[in-house]
């Protein structure tokens, strides 16, 4: 059976974003397991719903989730814990229309700035994070685990302009 170009994937993929549900947690431990080498844990979505996080995902015009991210507003910043796409997805947009949403509903909630940490390795992620207008603005030493100890993660800032009234 050959892939399927991924142009042929961009109409149903033309969908809102939906409010991440305990519900939607088998479809989201499924990718995020295949997504990273060091995952979160049911037990990490559970407790960022919780205690009220900000989650939401994106599903395509089959209802089939195709990415989704979690952020936690910290007086007036954002702070993005996790966001990911499906890995057969990836490469469509769909991170930066996740962005997008993030971007508008920190504005709404009168954020000044959205931050976030990438593992220094993740050249992939960092180049999207650079392209959407954040910054790198610290290091954190030794902040993911790898399968060699500890890995550094870099943290972007996005400064927010015009923060909604």
């Amino acid at each position: 059976m050959s892939a399927q170009p991924k142009d042929v994937l961009l109409p149903p993929l033309l969908q809102a974003l939906q409010p991440l549900r305990t519900m939607d947690l088998d479809e989201v431990m499924a990718i995020e397991n295949v997504a990273y080498s060091h995952p979160w844990t049911r037990g990490n979505f559970i407790d960022s719903l919780s205690a009220g996080y900000v989650g939401f995902v994106l599903r395509d015009a089959q209802a089939r989730l195709c990415g989704y991210f979690l952020a936690m507003q910290v007086v007036d910043e954002m702070h993005l814990l996790n966001i990911t796409v499906a890995p057969d997805l990836q490469g469509l947009g769909l991170a930066r229309r996740m962005l997008d949403a993030l971007s508008v509903l920190a504005r709404a909630r009168e954020c000044e700035q959205i931050w976030l940490e990438v593992r220094i390795s993740n050249e992939r992620a960092r180049r999207l994070y650079e392209r959407y207008g954040f910054v790198q603005s610290g290091l954190r030493r030794g902040y993911y685990p790898c399968a060699e100890g500890r890995e550094d993660a870099i943290l972007m800032t996005l400064r927010l302009t015009g923060a909604a009234a």
